[in-house]
């Protein structure tokens, strides 16, 4: 009996781990091995402080902090290998909030109902409340926001976007 039952937790947890790989197309998983494989300097399949220090270094980014470090890799909960690094990111990427959320925020700043909100009033809430983005901040999100030619974000479509991905780029 407890064999049976220490199969089942193996079971359990084989399963959890694959679950990761459904969160996300072959396309995507691919990329995240490419960046695995980027961060993993001395390739021995586990990214560690020292593969980081490297990969800061190649970026430019000398003076990087080991604590800074340390609290990157304890995210893992452990060592961090390619299933975990893809766990990570999932948790990261599923952490948006549900669509009909980020709807209802975007209605807060269109009173008519027409679905639509004006890229310029949007930029400059954008960069002078709450977070405060920065002018290239604002121009990467602009850059997949679906913005008709009179200037009109359609946050209903941009809204799909932040939930589901912009479709335009898996092709």
């Amino acid at each position: 009996m407890a064999s049976k039952k220490a199969s089942n937790k193996r079971q359990r947890g084989q399963k959890s781990c694959s679950n990761v790989f459904s969160m996300f197309e072959q396309s995507q998983i691919q990329e995240f091995k490419e960046a695995f494989g980027c961060i993993d300097q001395d390739r021995d399949g586990v990214i560690k402080k020292q593969d980081l220090k490297e990969t800061y270094a190649q970026l430019g980014k000398l003076n990087v902090k080991d604590e800074e470090l340390d609290e990157m890799l304890n995210e893992g909960k452990g060592p961090i290998n390619f299933t975990v690094f893809l766990s990570l990111f999932g948790e990261k990427l599923n952490g948006t909030d549900p669509e009909d959320t980020i709807l209802a925020a975007f209605k807060l700043f269109d009173p008519n109902g027409t679905g639509f909100v004006n890229k310029d009033e949007f930029r400059r809430l954008l960069m002078n409340q709450a977070d405060k983005f920065t002018a290239e901040e604002v121009d990467q999100a602009f850059a997949v926001a679906p913005i008709d030619p009179t200037g009109n974000i359609d946050y209903k479509s941009l809204c799909y976007i932040i939930t589901h991905g912009d479709e335009k780029e898996e092709s």
